[in-house]
């Protein structure tokens, strides 16, 4: 398999330099990549049915688990950025799939909650790698359409994300624990494809990056405004992953619950919600390419607002429906989040995917731990009227300053 860039001409000593033209089979790969390794990470929140009945562990024991592994990935996420920004190292993509490949073979194996806890905590450690640099890839690879970049690379992730349901559906339901490790060799295949990425980043991406580095890429904003920003972009991330953590983690036991559905029923409205998450992410890119990304931020967060609010009391079919549509139209504004982000420090692309890449892990996971001991306390039916009010927070998005190329 041979990756090569989409232009043609000269060499690639050379090719570097007409940094705008867009490297599709690069952002593919990346995107790929994504996709085997959200695949490999959602078997966790997938399988909590699996768990809850094998080791007897209760909702707030769940949360834990989603701490633990969001919470690491969320933590050492900004600092791999960090890191890579100043000393970028090609091949470390391969070393993270490594990681998630430990750890599922440890999940499938373990017998109680603490080796559960360790297990996760080493696959949080493959995210932590894994999304910075290849988000910074793939902004590499872009060109002049980071937007575009961005949702390719994130559906990648959303698509791996919405498989895992099924997976966990048809393989570890029937099969249990011990089937995990079955998906294990994903990432086998996964760090193959990244080896070949990271020559195209020793070769061509290194070269890439000291050209944009080279010139202006945006009106420079007063520090205090750069900082206010980034702020704002964080209070609607958390919005964004505390109410998508519900989801992902508490929406099969909210459907079994209210609706008395079985577990593999339940699994497969979750892959349905996921679905549509993946439909808003790679929508979401594009269109603020196209129409600015402070808009797509706005209207993809505070939108979703009336939707939330019906959902705690319609029946079955219309919570699939709306469900479906709040997911699709708040993923629409993480791509958006990201690159806005990167406009706003073109320079530090490695930190801002890092932090924002952790925030979407450490808030969730946060997010997940609180919503499992409130359902623990109160019920997984309050919990998720709770939740609906987290979109208002989009009123932020007012604060974004307009940032425009130079």
């Amino acid at each position: 398999m041979t990756i090569q860039s989409t232009d043609s001409g000269p060499p690639p000593a050379v090719r570097p330099l007409t940094a705008e033209h867009t490297v599709l089979p690069i952002i593919l790969a990346v995107a790929f990549c994504h996709m085997l390794n959200d695949l490999m990470q959602s078997l966790i929140p997938a399988i909590y049915p699996v768990l809850k009945g094998e080791l007897a562990l209760t909702f707030g024991q769940i949360g834990l688990i989603t701490l633990v592994f969001q919470g690491t990935a969320s933590l050492l996420q900004p600092l791999v950025g960090i890191y890579t920004d100043r000393r970028p190292l090609p091949y470390s993509l391969v070393a993270g799939m490594g990681f998630t490949f430990s750890g599922l073979i440890l999940l499938a194996h373990a017998p109680s909650f603490a080796v559960v806890l360790a297990a996760v905590a080493l696959i949080g450690m493959g995210s932590s790698v894994f999304h910075p640099e290849s988000s910074r890839i793939a902004r590499l690879a872009a060109g002049l359409r980071p937007g575009f970049a961005q949702s390719v690379f994130q559906v990648g992730g959303n698509a791996g994300s919405a498989f895992g349901p099924l997976l966990a559906a048809f393989i570890v339901v029937p099969f249990g624990q011990i089937s995990i490790e079955w998906l294990a060799g994903v990432a086998v295949l996964g760090m193959g494809v990244l080896w070949l990425v990271g020559r195209w980043y020793r070769i061509e991406g290194l070269a890439r990056a000291r050209a944009a580095r080279a010139r202006p890429a945006m009106q420079a904003l007063p520090r205090a405004v750069v900082v206010g920003a980034i702020l704002v972009l964080i209070a609607l991330s958390f919005s964004k992953f505390v109410y998508m953590a519900a989801y992902s983690s508490y929406f099969t036991f909210y459907l079994i619950d209210r609706f008395g559905l079985g577990v593999q029923e339940a699994q497969l409205y979750l892959f349905v919600f996921l679905a549509a998450v993946a439909v808003g992410t790679i929508i979401g890119g594009p269109i603020g390419d196209r129409i600015g990304r402070k808009r797509v931020i706005w209207v993809s967060i505070l939108g979703v607002a009336p939707i939330a609010m019906l959902i705690p009391f319609v029946g079955l079919g219309l919570t699939i429906v709306l469900s479906s549509l709040a997911g699709l139209i708040l993923a629409s504004a993480f791509p958006a989040i990201i690159v806005y982000a990167q406009d706003l420090m073109p320079s530090k692309v490695g930190l801002v995917a890092g932090l924002f890449f952790g925030l979407a892990f450490g808030l969730g996971g946060l997010g997940a731990a609180g919503i499992g001991m409130i359902a623990d306390a109160t019920s997984i039916e309050h919990v998720f009227w709770l939740c609906s009010f987290l979109p208002l927070i989009g009123v932020l998005a007012v604060f974004l300053p307009d940032v425009k190329r130079a």
